[in-house]
């Protein structure tokens, strides 16, 4: 746990420091009263007691308790503010980090699990650090100096005190244990039920098309039933053990007093040490309550530390160095490349040319669209090197890599928020004159003005208010609006109606122009006139060549012209 806090707190090392003086000043002050108070009782068993000094001492309590006042505000203010900053930086850390990471830690991971790391664990960061650190901090000083203390007017009363700490140690190593053992069940369950709920709105759709909504949602509930029964666990096991702890407590403050008394009738001690002893003998005490509570939310805290941690020291692709080809040619030198101990692609070497066009076709799980990725850089290749420009595209810094590349796939993802501001993805400073000329060029403009709020009208999440057609087109205007020189293409028409489909098509028109392409091809119509056609099979290449010489070969690629071209007039016949 020491290790998780010296990591985290490391954002804010200088601010964390301050904290912490302010919290034992803090804890100073709150003690400062009852030792103003022992004064008083000390001037009233004197054999003439001093009302001047005793209003005195009144007085400067007063001045006390209004000092506490102003170091109490100062401190919670500047505690919340430091979390609240160190939270917002590891937010940060953690969103630069993961962008970083290749697209196999995304597929090892639900994306619920993501999303909590970056929003319920550090949340309960947030929500136990602020205060805990402090507790901790003011105890230990507090606990230190008020032995001393004691320590100073009787050091038998003292140690019989401090004799009930070694005795909790046994109960707070179990509730400790427990809290360790059934956080990390409970942070599994917790995780669990945000990818179940997840999972079941995004397929709210399929599931009422097929009437499962009830069966779903069962599974849904049989989720949350299990988190309430782990919560109820972490909570109700560990906590006898602390409250056995706090009785340890109360029976040394017991013995402590009989101890007293009975040293009182033997005049060993006086009455005012005994009152002391009293009065400051337990409030030793209620601190050391306070954090034992606080340890052991520390403890299911650390949990939640141990995977923000675990994120922050994932290794991440190389980021290379900030400098950019002055030329965009691409080759494949003998790459291999795979996941989950299979490789997907094996031993490609080829070229495309600068501003010409590749289209890679072959069946499904041939390797298209791993190529694609490697090429976008969401993966590293496991051999071999794919070069841009004659750089190795690892050498070279990904803020400057992803300047090279504009993709347009199938499935497109826009953001909820405006027509215009998706667009201007593409190019974040970019002019009203050009994201319009981009809107425009895209075939854009010919829905988007039919729209009550025009290029302002909110899209929704992923776009969910506009068609198919309709996002792909605003796809293609974000990639037009960056002007990358390498465009990668999965066949953007593929799915589309006759109409959408010639909008699409005069959209990618444009978008080609004195561009590098590299197209993933389903309708081999659509790739005739690319100037070169590689087939892929199994991983590997089947054939290459151009859209007349592999028609000519009787391969892959004719068997898959030829079905296309009967399939071309399919319909559905229905028996009377």
């Amino acid at each position: 746990m020491i290790k998780n806090l010296k990591y985290v707190t490391a954002f804010n090392r200088k601010d964390t420091r301050k904290i912490i003086l302010w919290e034992i000043l803090h804890s100073l002050f709150i003690a400062a009263p009852s030792a103003i108070l022992l004064v008083i009782i000390w001037e009233l068993f004197s054999p003439q007691p001093d009302v001047h000094k005793i209003w005195t001492v009144v007085g400067l309590m007063a001045v006390m308790l209004v000092v506490q006042f102003f170091i109490a505000s100062q401190s919670m203010v500047r505690s919340n503010l430091w979390v609240y900053d160190l939270s917002t930086k590891l937010r940060i850390a953690l969103g630069n980090r993961i962008q970083k990471f290749s697209l196999g830690f995304f597929k090892q991971r639900d994306p619920g699990e993501i999303a909590s790391i970056v929003l319920q664990d550090v949340s309960n960061f947030e929500g136990i650090f602020g205060h805990s650190v402090g507790n901790l901090a003011s105890a230990i000083f507090g606990t230190t100096v008020l032995s001393i203390f004691l320590f100073i007017y009787d050091w038998r009363l003292a140690l019989c005190l401090l004799a009930a700490l070694p005795l909790i140690y046994p109960f707070l190593y179990l509730a400790n244990y427990f809290v360790s053992k059934l956080g990390k069940k409970q942070i599994t369950a917790r995780n669990t039920v945000g990818a179940k709920f997840l999972e079941y709105v995004q397929g709210i759709r399929h599931l009422k098309s097929y009437g499962l909504t009830g069966e779903k949602h069962k599974g849904l509930e049989n989720s949350f039933e299990d988190l309430r029964k782990k919560s109820i666990r972490m909570e109700a096991i560990p906590g006898p053990f602390v409250v056995t702890a706090g009785i340890v407590f109360e029976i040394g403050f017991i013995l402590m007093v009989a101890l007293g008394l009975y040293y009182l009738s033997n005049n060993t001690i006086t009455i005012p040490v005994l009152i002391t002893f009293l009065i400051m003998g337990y409030n030793l005490y209620n601190p050391l309550k306070v954090v034992m509570v606080d340890y052991l939310v520390l403890r299911y805290m650390n949990e939640s530390l141990n995977r923000i941690v675990a994120i922050m020291e994932t290794p991440t692709m190389e980021t290379g160095k900030e400098v950019v080809p002055n030329r965009y040619d691409v080759v494949f030198d003998n790459v291999s490349f795979g996941y989950q101990n299979k490789l997907t692609v094996q031993n490609l070497s080829f070229t495309v040319p600068e501003k010409s066009m590749l289209a890679l076709v072959g069946h499904s799980g041939s390797g298209k669209s791993t190529i694609a990725s490697l090429i976008a850089r969401f993966w590293d290749v496991n051999t071999g090197v794919i070069k841009i420009g004659g750089m190795d595209i690892r050498n070279i810094h990904q803020d400057q890599y992803y300047t090279l590349i504009s993709e347009v796939f199938q499935d497109v993802y826009l953001f909820d928020d405006t027509v215009y501001n998706n667009i201007k993805i593409g190019k974040p400073d970019a002019t009203l004159e050009e994201i319009i000329d981009a809107a425009d060029k895209a075939q854009i403009l010919d829905f988007v003005w039919e729209f009550p709020k025009g290029m302002d009208t909110m899209v929704g999440e992923g776009g969910n208010k506009l068609s198919g057609g309709q996002k792909q087109r605003i796809s293609i205007a974000r990639a037009l609006l960056k002007n990358a020189p390498i465009i990668l293409l999965d066949e953007a028409t593929a799915s589309l109606d006759p109409e959408n489909e010639i909008y699409i098509q005069h959209a990618i028109q444009e978008l080609v122009k004195a561009k590098t392409v590299i197209v993933i091809a389903h309708k081999l119509a659509t790739i005739k006139n690319a100037d070169q056609i590689i087939v892929l099979n199994n991983g590997g290449i089947a054939e290459k060549g151009t859209h007349e010489a592999l028609v000519e070969q009787d391969g892959i690629y004719r068997k898959m012209w030829e079905i296309q071209q009967k399939s071309n007039g399919w319909k559905v016949n229905k028996d009377s």
